[in-house]
């Protein structure tokens, strides 16, 4: 896993060129220029995390699962709703509204905003407990976000989700101004649609990495089945920023010694939903696998 991300429209608050590299699905399999090392680097820096991801070919999802050390049936069920405009105002801005319901009546909430360069955000925003810089990498490119998280029920999220709860009800003060400071002029909280719900399975598994394979790592592999039949794989670990390059370089030999294929098209969870949403081509039914 080397440090990528498909790049929204730049923001305000940070040039596209150093804060995010775009990769075509061609060249995913093109390691970083010395030029864009030295640039995610210094993104890691200012980071207060990262996490290293890589989508596995669809026609490689069986065999990657079943050579894994995870058990399917203790993966975890979740939904998570997107919230924008028809034409996804938010997005083309840089800003993601998710909420997400949990097995157990959990629900979470975030904004985030992308690309950021973390030198440029407030320190007044970095002191936050809920509030995080990190540094997606993908093969071939890299991303680096701002979330503001926060927490809710798994009722909360459902019926916001169907527009019996205004949304702004499930983001905290903070996740509202943030929101205010970063989202198009004009567009509420309560404007947006809900794009959604997409199901998902998650599953935790612990691998030993390194030359002498003694070095533990919690990695998370998340199946998302959208509504048209499709779905995408991933898989991902995080790690604090002091060691984000020794851990890519572990867990790409690691994938590489499983089988698993680095070089595919890679997909991003996030655009796929909101562009299925967004075009109208599933008509949302009934949440049956909520319960």
């Amino acid at each position: 896993m080397s440090p990528t991300t498909p790049r929204p429209a730049a923001t305000k608050d940070a040039p596209q060129d150093s804060a995010t590299k775009e990769v075509s699905p061609a060249a995913a399999s093109r390691r970083l220029t010395d030029d864009q090392v030295r640039a995610v680097l210094k993104l890691i820096r200012g980071a207060d995390s990262v996490e290293l991801k890589v989508t596995v070919p669809v026609d490689q999802h069986r065999a990657t699962i079943q050579g894994l050390p995870l058990d399917p049936v203790e993966a975890q069920p979740r939904q998570v709703y997107f919230f924008d405009t028809p034409d996804l105002a938010l997005n083309n801005a840089g800003l993601v509204v998710r909420a997400r319901r949990t097995q157990g009546g959990r629900g979470d909430t975030v904004i985030k905003l992308r690309p950021v360069e973390p030198a440029d955000l407030p320190a007044s925003l970095r002191r936050q407990a809920d509030f995080n810089v990190e540094v997606d990498a993908l093969p071939g490119g890299y991303v680096c976000s701002a979330s503001f998280k926060g927490r809710s029920t798994g009722d909360e999220v459902r019926e916001a989700g169907f527009g019996a709860l205004p949304l702004r009800r499930l983001f905290s003060k903070t996740q509202r101004q943030f929101y205010l400071d970063h989202a198009p002029a004009g567009i509420a909280l309560d404007d947006l649609t809900a794009l959604g719900p997409t199901f998902l399975l998650k599953s935790r598994f612990d691998v030993k990495l390194g030359v002498t394979k003694r070095t533990p790592q919690v990695m998370v592999a998340e199946v998302w089945f959208y509504p048209d039949g499709s779905r995408i794989l991933e898989l991902s670990t995080k790690c604090p920023p002091d060691d984000a390059f020794k851990v890519a370089a572990d867990v790409r030999n690691y994938l590489i010694e499983q089988g698993i294929n680095l070089d595919g098209e890679q997909q991003t969870k996030t655009k796929t939903a909101l562009e299925f949403y967004a075009a109208g081509s599933h008509q949302r039914a009934p949440d049956a696998a909520s319960g």
